[in-house]
C-alpha cells in the first residue's frame, strides 16, 4: 500500500496536490422534496406558509391525478366543496363593510359576480395554479389547465386548505389581498349613477332624484356644466362637466360615494 493509501485509510489529511472528495455525493445535497421550491413561491403568493404541506398537495390534485381507489380523499373534490361556503362568508363580509348602505339585491349582484367560477378562475391564474396543479395526463392534453371549471375549483381548494391550516383569519387575508381589487373594479355593478342612483331611491320609496343646471362655465366651444342632484331626505350633492349629462352623472356619483352606496374609488361607467 503506498503512504497515501494509508494516509487515506487511517483518516489522514490527502497528501498535498491530491484532490479532496466530498464527503457526499451531489444528489445528497439537493432538496429532498423536488416540489418544495415551488411551493414557496407558492406559499409567498398566498400570504400563508403550510403547516399541513400535504393538506396543500391535496389542494393542488385533481381527481384525474388522484389515486383510483380513494379519489375523494386524495383529490381536491371535499376541499373545493368546503372553499366555496369559506370564499361566500368572506366575501359576503367584505361587501358588508365595503357598502353599508347597499340594498340586499345590490350585494347579491355583487357577491354572485366575485364567487363565479370565471372570477375564481382569473385568481387561480393570478397565483400561478394553474401551473401547480396537477393533473393526469388525459386531462392536461384536454387542455386541462386552461379550463374554467378546473382553475375555479382548484382556487376554491386551495382557500379552504388555507382556512384549515390557518383559520379564518388567514383565508380572510387571501380573499381581501385577490378579491378585493376585482370587488373595486366590478363595472357591472357601477353601471350608470344615475341609473343606480334612481334604483336606490325607489327601493326606498323616495321620490326619484331631481337633477338642476346651476351654472354655465366657458366658451361654447368648450363649456363647464355645474348640474345639483336631490333625493328627499339627503342633503344636495354637486358635480361637473363637459355636458349637463355628464354634469348629472358626477352629482349622482358624488352623492352615491358620500352616503357609502359606492366606496370612493368608483366613477361612473
Amino acid at each position: 500500500m503506498t503512504a497515501q493509501g494509508e494516509a487515506r485509510e487511517h483518516g489522514a489529511a490527502p497528501a498535498e496536490g491530491e484532490a479532496s472528495r466530498p464527503e457526499h455525493p451531489a444528489r445528497d445535497r439537493e432538496p429532498r422534496d423536488p416540489r418544495a421550491a415551488e411551493r414557496t413561491v407558492l406559499e409567498a403568493r398566498l400570504g400563508h406558509v403550510f403547516a399541513d404541506h400535504g393538506l396543500l398537495e391535496r389542494a393542488l390534485t385533481h381527481a384525474s391525478a388522484a389515486d383510483v381507489g380513494d379519489v375523494g380523499r386524495d383529490s381536491y373534490q371535499r376541499l373545493e366543496f368546503l372553499g366555496d361556503r369559506v370564499l361566500g362568508i368572506a366575501v359576503a363580509t367584505m361587501l358588508l363593510e365595503a357598502y353599508p348602505a347597499a340594498d340586499e339585491g345590490e350585494l347579491a349582484r355583487r357577491l354572485n359576480h366575485l364567487v363565479r367560477r370565471e372570477t375564481c378562475a382569473d385568481v387561480a391564474i393570478e397565483l400561478g395554479l394553474d401551473r401547480a396543479v396537477r393533473i393526469g395526463a388525459g386531462e392536461a392534453q384536454a387542455g386541462g389547465r386552461r379550463k374554467s371549471a378546473i382553475l375555479g375549483d382548484v382556487c376554491e381548494s386551495v382557500l379552504a386548505a388555507v382556512y384549515l391550516d390557518g383559520g379564518f383569519a388567514a383565508a380572510t387575508a387571501l380573499v381581501e389581498r385577490y378579491w378585493r381589487p376585482r370587488m373595486l373594479d366590478f363595472l357591472a355593478a357601477r353601471r350608470d349613477a344615475k341609473t343606480t342612483l334612481q334604483e336606490w331611491a325607489q327601493g326606498r320609496s323616495l321620490a326619484a332624484p331631481a337633477y338642476e343646471a346651476v351654472d354655465r362655465s366657458g366658451p361654447d366651444h368648450a363649456p363647464r356644466f355645474t348640474v345639483v342632484v336631490r333625493v328627499d331626505g339627503l342633503d344636495p350633492a354637486e358635480g361637473l362637466g363637459r355636458s349637463k349629462r355628464e354634469a348629472e352623472q358626477g352629482a349622482a356619483t358624488a352623492l352615491l360615494v358620500r352616503e357609502g352606496i359606492w366606496p370612493p374609488t368608483e366613477t361612473t361607467a
